[in-house]
C-alpha cells in the first residue's frame, strides 16, 4: 500500500509558477513509475505528466511541455511538477499517483494504482 499526499496548490496569477509536491509513503517509493493528472468540474481526469521509477524517461501532455517539469526525490520519496507560464486553462485540482507495474508511463488513470487527494490551482487572468 502507498499513501500519497499532494501540497503546493494555490491561487497564482496568468505567468506566475508553482510548484507541487507529493510525498509517498508506505511501500517502495523507488519502484513506482509516477504520475500526475489534473480534474475539472464535469470532465474526466486528464493526464499532465509522468517520470519512470528510474527517472530515466518523462513524458508531458502537449498542453504543458515546455511549461512543467516532473522530478522525483527517491531519498526523500517525494515526486515535484514544477509549473511555469501558467494560464487560466491549467486550473483544475492536481493529483498524484503511482504506477506499481511498469517503467514505463501510461497515460490513462485507470492503470495507477494509487492516488493522491489531490490539491487544487487556480490561476486568475
Amino acid at each position: 500500500q502507498v499513501q500519497l499526499v499532494e501540497s503546493g496548490g494555490g491561487l497564482v496569477q496568468a505567468g506566475g509558477s508553482l510548484r507541487l509536491s507529493c510525498v509517498a509513503s508506505g511501500r517502495i517509493f523507488s519502484r513506482y513509475t509516477m504520475g500526475w493528472f489534473r480534474q475539472t468540474p464535469g470532465a474526466e481526469r486528464e493526464f499532465v505528466a509522468g517520470i519512470t521509477w528510474s527517472s530515466d524517461n518523462t513524458y508531458y501532455d502537449d498542453s504543458v511541455k515546455g511549461r512543467f517539469t516532473i522530478s522525483r526525490d527517491d531519498a526523500k520519496n517525494t515526486v515535484y511538477l514544477q509549473m511555469n507560464s501558467l494560464k487560466p486553462e491549467d486550473t483544475a485540482v492536481y493529483y498524484c499517483a503511482a504506477d506499481r507495474a511498469t517503467n514505463y508511463i501510461r497515460r490513462k488513470p485507470g492503470n495507477y494504482d494509487y492516488w493522491g487527494q489531490g490539491t487544487q490551482v487556480t490561476v486568475s487572468s
